[in-house]
């Protein structure tokens, strides 16, 4: 669960009541798409054949650039997630974090999400591997932060720090 029972109205477009404005919801789309995409090797190592988690990586980045409906990104954010079920660990995350990305179209809150699996993904690859999970944790959330567009950037981080704790702590410092 990554969304929290509170809407924060800065992360709820302006057609449905609050601040956020399309180009901002497109650029969080955008983040999120390049959060899942830095960990989508770990889900192809262990599923090669397997395209929905690419596929929704793209649709996401298609999606802010009017390419596709909302609705063609939610359905291939899903096919995404149905990608992870069978899987554990890095890749399943990894799946997760794709899915994820692609839902942002839907609800922008959702760009958190394919953060948080991208971090939990990096993480369980460095376990899997005998290295340093939490230095992994924190090496893939730095690099997340320094990729937030400006525009975004105080309310991408203040998010992080407001739902921290149901993701999974994998923003805290």
């Amino acid at each position: 669960m990554i969304l929290s029972k509170d809407r924060d109205p800065r992360l709820v477009t302006v057609r449905r009541g609050g601040t956020l404005t399309d180009a901002d919801h497109h650029l969080l789309a955008l983040w999120a798409a390049g959060c899942a995409e830095r960990v989508l090797g770990l889900f192809e190592a262990a599923r090669p054949d397997d395209a929905r988690p690419r596929q929704a990586i793209e649709h996401a980045r298609r999606w802010a650039a009017g390419e596709v409906t909302m609705t063609q990104a939610r359905t291939a954010g899903g096919h995404a997630m149905g990608a992870a079920r069978e899987l554990r660990g890095a890749a399943r995350h990894a799946a997760y974090a794709a899915g994820q990305a692609a839902v942002v179209a839907h609800v922008a809150a959702h760009d958190l999400g394919a953060a948080a699996y991208a971090i939990k993904a990096a993480s369980a690859d460095a376990a899997a591997k005998g290295e340093d999970a939490e230095a992994a944790r924190l090496a893939e959330r730095d690099r997340q932060r320094e990729l937030v567009p400006a525009v975004v950037r105080a309310l991408v981080l203040d998010d992080q720090r407001r739902r921290s704790a149901i993701c999974w702590h994998v923003f805290d410092d």
